[in-house]
């Protein structure tokens, strides 16, 4: 456990978090490897919503999505699990399970796999947005206690999610850009987050990350 200043004299402790390192003969930050996994899914598929390439190539993500962000941030869980990061590890365990979820999605639709008739394709994908939903915005809140930076991001991704799946229930092709251009923020954000871990992995400074919205 680490423990941040609250108010003057007094610290809370909060769960080990991408920079801050475990203790022991097992160490490290997985934050290093989960948070690029996290930032290279959801670039391209930022992408792809916000029609930066051409329509009818949403599936160009998925062998990124599949290969290196589900895989990695399994990894990344596996690792802060090791180190007794549980937090850490359920953040990355739960953002593998959505980015492996939706590339077996987008390939069982495209594949027919699933038996799925094409007039419900939509219900499906609302299906998928929605659960998500529900698990995300639960983690935003399960994690108010993690530096601002965190819930910024989290928050982000909510934002995200709901953005695309009211783009798929109108359906609006402005709504799914919206969504695309917020996942472009709070990979923003990813990025700023996992420059601070390298920083401090490096023998530097940690950047600024917040203050936790919970005490």
């Amino acid at each position: 456990m680490a423990a941040l200043d609250a108010t003057p004299g007094k610290s809370v402790e909060l769960p080990q978090v991408a920079g801050q390192h475990a203790a022991g003969p097992l160490a490290g930050d997985p934050g290093l490897l989960g948070l690029p996994s996290f930032i290279v899914g959801t670039v391209t598929i930022a992408l792809g919503f916000t029609g930066v390439v051409p329509a009818g190539t949403s599936g160009a993500a998925v062998p990124t999505i599949l290969a290196a962000t589900a895989v990695g941030m399994f990894i990344a869980a596996i690792w802060a699990a090791a180190i007794g990061q549980s937090a850490v590890a359920g953040i990355n365990g739960t953002f593998a399970g959505f980015w492996l979820s939706y590339a077996v999605l987008v390939l069982g639709l495209t594949h027919g796999w699933f038996g799925i008739s094409p007039t419900a394709i939509v219900d499906t994908e609302k299906l998928f947005l929605i659960g998500w939903l529900v698990v995300m915005v639960l983690l935003t809140v399960a994690t108010l206690r993690l530096p601002l930076a965190f819930t910024a991001l989290f928050t982000l991704v909510d934002v995200a999610v709901l953005l695309v799946l009211l783009g798929t229930v109108q359906p609006s092709t402005n709504l799914l850009k919206a969504g695309g251009y917020v996942a472009l923020v709070f990979a923003a954000v990813g990025a700023y987050i996992w420059l601070s871990s390298f920083s401090h992995a490096t023998g530097g400074k940690q950047f600024p990350l917040g203050t936790p919205a919970l005490r």
